[in-house]
């Protein structure tokens, strides 16, 4: 058996917050592990699920009333099972808790836009948010929405709104007026927050023409407050009477105690919304105590992340990962905040955030990682990287060649979590584990509390096969509900179909012998020639690995009563796919993977399109290859790029 890339020392399995917690939790609980190592707290998480969550909830200081026992309430339906029924807290309360003078926010924008608050300044912003809100009419339940840059005003508008009750729900200023109606249409905002422009890859965005464009689809919303971001005051004329500038909005209130409301535990905190590569995207409504302690749970315990720490993830306002940072507040950790590209000017930005603010988790996406490496950089020659503890990625799944260099390239010394969940559970179900080995390709660990499993098509749990990723048992980040579903018809179709009363996420994985979890892709995804499954990721594995492919995306075609494999790849500046090259594809493919792999035929696209958050879709190359429409191509972040797919007379034949 190879070697683990990377194994903690000893002196930082003492040091982690999750042994900590094995120690805390083993002084007041008689049956709780005491060893220091993950699989037996993991196994007493899911054997002792109310006494697990009771201690996160301790643990991690929640501020709020837990109210009288029991704390869990029909553990054994799923979905119906209620957490902490009797509880009340604020979600903003519990991460404003802080309020010094250190660094809550530091914020780079792409056109050296640079901003730090303290998390004093941070209160008080949140404190006058909050109040201009209420006097604007928004109350507990009415829905406030961002379209904003990945800046504090969005963290500020968000806490704000939850301080009294109200429901978040945000998007990124790249969205089009399509994709902004069809999410914020259907929740109905009171308030909407946005940005009259940004920047991106060395440009600058006007969102006016824009903004006035959703307001004329958004009757609900009373009041426009606009941030200013390329211009301090841009004219309102043409946004309507409803229009007011971020700093009028706050300027008769000014900075006091907040007075939180105390909230039930499920009471709805943000709208998320599904991919909508299929339809209109699904409204996931998330509850605030639910999401507060799994969050906690991953950024104290997964993440290593606590009050001395400066946390990074790479994300806009329309992904998860953006409510999944800002929970680091809750740890008391500064909030490092970067909008704009990655890769402009060179490639380096993000790296020197890491150096000039001492980052020490430094959250990405694995396509970010491909995408370095391919670039040739080298971020281990070009910057010290020193504080760097832990390189989290997500988004899709990063292949081992990609842990390989962050290990060879970046940092030796880091503890690399490959996670994975998403916007239905607002969290994850596979994360890292500061005191446990990394092995290349996998994912370190199953969350704690996450009743995980690997199920074969007839329903039987199986290991070191593939499988569907299921849950088994309630966990407290289920959605509460979805939006306009009252029979909940929608919810329980989502995700407890394919196994009644067991919650299938839709990926396709492999439960390892290192209790690890290997991703291939999604299930709805999942190749079948000739009656055999195989995941699109063990594809994109082998096909990047030439220096050629920049990118690639792989679908099923149906063909003479069966299915093959048609790839798609996106190919070095100047270059042209040739017999050559698409030869050493099938080669490198039939080589590494099974003769089954093999594309049936390769072709050359211009651009792959993929979601705001970065994900490959399949599925809609997938409905274009075969003539059916997508029906959300507002979901896309490159629309365009379906055009390169349609109609290919090499499909034909």
């Amino acid at each position: 058996m190879s070697a683990p890339l990377w194994q903690p020392s000893a002196e930082r399995i003492a040091a982690a917050t999750i042994t900590r917690f094995i120690d805390w939790l083993a002084a007041r609980e008689p049956s709780a592990p005491t060893a220091h190592a993950y699989a037996p707290l993991h196994a007493w998480s899911l054997a002792e699920p109310m006494r697990f969550w009771n201690a996160v909830w301790d643990f991690c200081s929640v501020v709020g009333d837990k109210g009288p026992a029991p704390h869990l309430v029909d553990a054994d339906r799923m979905p119906g099972a209620r957490w902490f029924p009797a509880a009340r807290l604020n979600f903003a309360q519990n991460l404003l808790r802080r309020r010094d003078d250190a660094d809550a926010i530091v914020f780079w924008g792409e056109a050296a836009v640079r901003r730090r608050m303290s998390f004093a300044e941070l209160y008080d912003a949140v404190s006058s948010t909050a109040q201009a809100l209420a006097a604007a009419g928004v109350g507990a339940g009415d829905r406030v929405a961002g379209y904003l840059p990945n800046m504090p005003e969005a963290v500020i508008a968000m806490l704000a709104a939850a301080s009294i009750g109200a429901i978040w729900s945000s998007s990124s200023p790249d969205f089009g007026v399509q994709g902004v109606l069809d999410r914020f249409g259907q929740i109905e905002p009171k308030v909407l927050v946005a940005a009259e422009g940004y920047y991106y890859n060395g440009r600058t965005f006007d969102q006016t023409d824009k903004l006035a464009a959703i307001m004329a689809g958004l009757p609900t919303v009373e009041r426009l407050v606009v941030v200013g971001y390329t211009r301090e005051r841009a004219p309102l004329d043409r946004l309507g009477p409803r229009a007011v500038h971020w700093q009028d909005f706050l300027a008769a209130h000014p900075p006091a105690d907040i007075a939180f409301a105390a909230l039930p535990f499920d009471h709805p905190l943000f709208i998320m919304y599904s991919s909508g590569t299929t339809g209109v995207p699904k409204c996931i409504v998330h509850g605030a105590g639910g999401t507060l302690l799994q969050h906690l749970k991953e950024h104290r315990l997964h993440s290593d992340t606590s009050r001395d720490d400066r946390a990074f993830y790479f994300t806009t306002c329309g992904w998860m990962m953006w409510n999944w940072l800002v929970s680091a507040l809750a740890a008391e950790a500064t909030l490092l905040l970067y909008d704009g590209s990655p890769f402009h000017p060179d490639g380096n930005v993000l790296w020197n955030l890491a150096d000039a603010e001492r980052m020490t988790l430094f959250g990405t996406s694995a396509k970010y990682i491909d995408a370095l490496a391919k670039a040739g950089l080298e971020p281990m020659a070009t910057h010290d990287l020193g504080t760097v503890r832990a390189i989290a990625s997500t988004g899709s799944p990063l292949a081992p060649e990609g842990f390989e260099y962050v290990y060879r390239a970046v940092k030796k010394d880091v503890c690399l979590s490959s996670i994975s969940g998403g916007t239905d559970i607002i969290s994850c179900f596979a994360l890292g584990n500061p005191i446990g080995p990394v092995w290349a390709g996998e994912l370190q660990v199953r969350g704690l509390g996450m009743a995980v499993a690997v199920y074969d098509d007839e329903g039987r749990p199986v290991r070191e096969e593939k499988g569907e990723l299921v849950c088994t048992a309630p966990f407290p980040s289920m959605p509460i509900y979805f939006w306009n579903d009252p029979a909940g018809a929608k919810y329980r179709a989502a995700y407890f179909e394919r196994f009644p009363g067991i919650w299938c996420h839709g990926d396709y994985v492999e439960l390892t012998a290192h209790d690890g979890l290997v991703i291939y892709g999604r299930s709805d995804a999942v190749l079948n020639p000739g009656g055999v499954r195989i995941g699109t990721a063990e594809i994109y594995r082998q096909v990047e690995q030439l220096p050629e492919v920049v990118e690639s995306l792989v679908i099923g075609q149906d063909w003479d009563h069966d299915v093959r494999v048609v790839l798609f790849v996106r190919l070095r500046e100047g270059m042209v796919l040739d017999e050559a090259l698409a030869e050493r594809i099938r080669r490198q493919v039939r080589a590494n993977a099974t003769p089954r792999h093999v594309p049936a035929r390769i072709l050359q696209v211009g651009d792959i399109p993929r979601t705001k958050s970065g994900k490959i879709v399949e599925l809609a190359v997938r409905n274009v290859v075969h003539g059916r429409p997508v029906k959300n191509i507002e979901a896309l972040a490159n629309p365009e790029a379906l055009d390169q797919f349609r109609d290919r007379q090499e499909l034909a034949v």
